[in-house]
C-alpha cells in the first residue's frame, strides 16, 4: 500500500493510481493528522510513505521508527520530469522486493538507506 502525505500534489498521485498501486491519500482520508499518526497508518498497512516533508527524515533517524519504508521527494515544483522516472522506479522496486528503506530522491541522484 502506498501511503500518500498531505503534502504531496495530485500529479503524484494519479500518476501511481493510473500504475494500479494501492493507496491512499491523507489530504483525501485524513486531513490535518500528525506526522507520528501518519507513520502509525504507514505500519498498519506494511506501507510505503511518498512525502515532500522532511520531518519524517526526523521521525525515522531521531525517534527510532524504522518499521516504514519512506521516499521523500526533492525536486523544482512543478518540474515532474526531474525525477518522474526516478520515483516510478523506486516505487516498482519496493513492490517486487519490499525492505524498509528511507529513499531520497531529488534531481540528480537516488539516495537510499536501509533501515
Amino acid at each position: 500500500m502506498i501511503v500518500f502525505d498531505e503534502n504531496i500534489e495530485r500529479y503524484w498521485i494519479n500518476l501511481i493510481q493510473n500504475l494500479g498501486y494501492p493507496s491512499i491519500s491523507i489530504a483525501g482520508m485524513f486531513p490535518g493528522i500528525s506526522d507520528r499518526q501518519v507513520v502509525e497508518i504507514v505500519k498498519s498497512h506494511e506501507g510505503l510513505l511518498i512525502t515532500e516533508d522532511k520531518d519524517f527524515g526526523e521521525l525515522i533517524f531521531a525517534h527510532g521508527f524504522t518499521r516504514v519504508s519512506v521516499i521523500f521527494l526533492r525536486y523544482d515544483q512543478p518540474q515532474y520530469h526531474q525525477i518522474e522516472k526516478s520515483l516510478l522506479k523506486c516505487v516498482k522496486d519496493h513492490f517486487d522486493n519490499p525492505t524498509k528503506m528511507f529513499i531520497i530522491i531529488s534531481k540528480t541522484k537516488i539516495r537510499e538507506i536501509s533501515l
